[in-house]
């Protein structure tokens, strides 16, 4: 049975019990990735936990599509579970790992490694080494560390779903106040962790600032910033032309900054303003939880369901958008009065806008 298609992605849902499986056919790109958000938020929403995403057929995924899989994973997370990706390409292992997406996921049908293949020589009688990870799967499996949570894992999700979402973003950070100095504690690319570096060496700069006074600072260009004098010169030293600094508060006091770098000028508008206070405000709920000692579990519902409703309503303002012709500013407004006179959430309101367009999907 060929898949039906969105757009360019194509999903193959088959069941068994609490099982399921998604198979991916197509590119998984910043177009339909909402759409494979939206198809696993409903499979695990129906209390699917052991689910299955099979990319033997994918021929691209992006950014977008790391996120999709990142969110799976924490809703998943939240009941002990583990999202399956199966038949992985190449590519995407490698993105998953460098950006440690791999530690939320559990690999399967990895490529073959035959490192050990040519050793043997004729007439040596020693058996032959198992070329594929097969034969060591369960005590892979069982080796895994806990799949909790930690704080700065969260934080660390945070960075690499901001460098994914925000358009320009060529790097994110956390600064946070520990053991009484301003430190990184997650970051998404060596550049960044040095740009905060530089801001600690000097003592000044947009995340410095942000952290301590409580407010977000925007750089739209540094070739005309003169607020830093000695941070300036370092940070374009290191090919940075714009950068965004939003405050991270618990307790209405400023503790930290989520800090968006990129490379090039007038980079950041005011939808990008917009998502990095969307993921401050994630990020400082996370800190707040900590500061309750909240568990890792409820750290990721939290962070889970905060993403979820992020991409649900900024599909539901698409939709509109398209059905309306209007802005996303006309869109954001509808849904919001529209929430209201249903007294409902807004989130709610959103998922129907969102479910009125999708298709039937049939099970065989």
């Amino acid at each position: 049975m060929t898949p039906p298609d969105f757009g360019g992605l194509g999903a193959l849902i088959t069941f068994q019990g609490a099982h399921a499986t998604v198979a991916v056919r197509g590119e998984v790109d910043a177009f339909t990735a909402p759409t494979l958000a939206a198809i696993l938020d409903g499979i695990i929403g129906e209390g699917h936990t052991n689910v299955v995403l099979d990319l033997a057929d994918l021929a691209f995924m992006g950014a977008a599509g790391l996120g999709v899989i990142a969110m799976a994973s924490l809703r998943l997370a939240t009941n002990g579970e583990v999202l399956t990706v199966r038949s992985a390409p190449s590519q995407v292992v490698r993105i998953l790992t460098i950006t440690g997406v791999d530690g939320l996921v559990h690999l399967d049908d990895l490529p073959a490694r035959a490192a050990l293949g040519t050793e043997k020589r004729p007439g040596d009688e020693s058996r032959e080494v198992e070329s594929t990870r097969q034969a060591l799967r369960p005590l892979l499996h069982r080796a895994q560390p806990a799949r909790r949570l930690s704080v700065d894992t969260a934080l660390g999700l945070v960075t690499t779903l901001a460098g994914a979402s925000v358009a320009g973003a060529d790097g994110v950070s956390v600064t946070l106040a520990r053991d009484g100095q301003m430190t990184t504690v997650a970051s998404t690319n060596d550049t960044v962790r040095r740009m905060d570096q530089h801001q600690y060496d000097t003592g000044e700069g947009p995340c410095l600032a942000a952290a301590s006074e409580g407010h977000w600072f925007h750089t739209p260009s540094l070739a005309d910033e003169h607020r830093w004098p000695t941070f300036v010169p370092r940070a374009r030293a290191e090919g940075i032309a714009s950068i965004l600094s939003t405050p991270l508060v618990v307790a209405e006091r400023p503790v930290g900054a989520l800090n968006i770098y990129s490379n090039g000028d007038n980079a950041f508008g005011p939808h990008e303003q917009e998502l990095a206070a969307l993921f401050a405000s994630q990020a400082s709920g996370i800190l707040a939880d900590a500061s309750h000692d909240v568990t890792d579990g409820d750290l990721a519902t939290r962070l889970a369901d905060a993403l979820v409703s992020r991409e649900v309503i900024a599909q539901a303002q698409g939709v509109l958008m398209e059905r309306r012709q209007c802005s996303s500013t006309d869109a954001s407004a509808e849904l919001h009065r529209t929430a209201r006179s249903a007294g409902i959430t807004v989130r709610r309101q959103s998922a129907d806008v969102v479910a009125s367009t999708s298709p039937a999907i049939e099970v065989p």
